[in-house]
């Protein structure tokens, strides 16, 4: 099973490492200490509290002024397999992405929940919003 410290689950959710202890030290998301007493968390429940976190994201008052850049790190939240083909999403800080692609390609990269992965967006057409 895959873990991650404090300071890179705050990456993967989009806040600050000191709102992420805050969110430990609260109970919101389960942690334990490795053999040099670093705060870990598990994969599986970072995945879990990270959609948690998105959908609790998109009041409009704490919208981003910003324009969304086309590479999402975030963490892999679920994983469908089909006999041809598979679905994977992919929470990065309070967006939830889904991509279809081919069981092959899932298993060639080994996806699974609780992994970290970048979501990769090409488009011919980028929108901007602001407020």
């Amino acid at each position: 099973m895959q873990t991650y410290t404090i300071g890179q689950a705050a990456r993967l959710l989009g806040v600050s490492p000191d709102t992420a202890r805050r969110w430990a030290d609260a109970g919101r998301v389960a942690t334990h200490r490795d053999e040099a007493g670093r705060r870990l968390i598990d994969g599986r429940d970072l995945a879990a509290f990270s959609v948690e976190v998105g959908q609790g994201a998109h009041s409009e008052d704490d919208e981003p002024h910003t324009s969304a850049r086309n590479a999402f790190p975030g963490i892999v939240t679920a994983v469908t397999l089909g006999d041809v083909s598979a679905q994977v999403e992919i929470q990065a800080g309070p967006h939830r992405l889904v991509s279809l692609l081919t069981r092959e390609a899932v298993e060639e990269l080994g996806l699974e929940v609780g992994m970290r992965a970048t979501a990769r967006v090409k488009s011919t057409s980028v929108h901007v919003d602001r407020g």
